[in-house]
């Protein structure tokens, strides 16, 4: 390793005790939000109830973290951190995803698959629209994420 790197990456803070609290209370908060959309409808709810509420909230976010990505960009990196890694990280969730595509799959394949390609395709559109969004917000609407 050169002295040249070692220097650089002394400058660098790669750890912030603030931005890992901030991590933490929005987390919860996402997950609290989750909760109290998903959670209310309980066992009894229609077995495709979940998985629909699960694909909604990760679509949503996907939008709403784009807009804070497009919004914030490198300008507020601590809010950033927090609503996009914490409060968008514990909103959305992709083990929920995974475990409610392969249930809904082995119930309905056709069904299933379709669960799959619209959380997939439709978060990657959702991202790209409130990407654009946020930098309109921001009025940098030509701008590259760094």
């Amino acid at each position: 390793m050169s002295g040249r790197y070692r220097a650089d990456m002394a400058r660098t803070a790669w750890f912030s005790p603030l931005a890992l609290l901030l991590v933490i209370l929005g987390g919860a908060a996402g997950v609290a939000a989750r909760a109290a959309i998903i959670v209310p409808f309980g066992p009894s709810a229609h077995p495709l109830v979940v998985p629909a509420l699960t694909l909604a909230i990760n679509l949503v976010g996907a939008l709403l973290l784009g807009v804070v990505v497009g919004l914030l960009d490198d300008r507020h990196p601590l809010l950033r951190v927090a609503l996009g890694t914490g409060v968008m990280g514990g909103f959305t969730t992709y083990s929920a995803f995974a475990v409610q595509s392969l249930t809904v799959s082995s119930a309905s394949p056709a069904i299933g698959l379709v669960l799959i390609a619209v959380s997939l395709f439709g978060g990657v559109v959702a991202a790209v629209i409130g990407l654009g969004l946020g930098r309109r917000i921001a009025d940098r609407p030509g701008e590259i994420e760094p």
